[in-house]
């Protein structure tokens, strides 16, 4: 469960530093300071929070690596093989499912402008 939410979180924290960098390289010369320094500030604690968050990740592993060696004491080996694939298939399945969550916003928001320029 932890690894679900720190995953996300380091998915979705990656994701609006991604948009705010892009909010920043879109403002002309001429765009008003107060906003260039909203959006650099946003990006300061945005970056802060990817940071706190990649810890985060490090501790959940290190944690999961304690709990992999009490398993082996446990599992057989052919049952031990399959729970580390499936630790090691999770962030990777959750990465992928967030991707193509954010494909089907982005279709639905590119169908709902079609649909109305008809």
């Amino acid at each position: 469960g932890d690894l679900d939410k720190v995953v996300n979180l380091l998915l979705s924290l990656s994701g609006r530093l991604a948009r705010v960098e892009a909010a920043l390289g879109s403002l002309g010369p001429h765009a008003p300071a107060e906003d260039k320094l909203a959006l650099r500030e946003k990006r300061r604690l945005l970056v802060a929070q990817l940071e706190d968050a990649k810890e985060l990740k490090e501790h959940v592993g290190r944690r999961e690596e304690a709990v992999g060696a009490m398993v082996a004491r446990y599992l057989p080996a052919e049952h031990l093989q399959d729970y580390q694939h499936f630790v090691k298939m999770k962030s990777a399945l959750i990465a992928e499912q967030r991707e193509l969550e954010e494909k089907i916003k982005l279709g639905q928001e590119q169908l709902r402008c079609l649909r109305e320029s008809l």
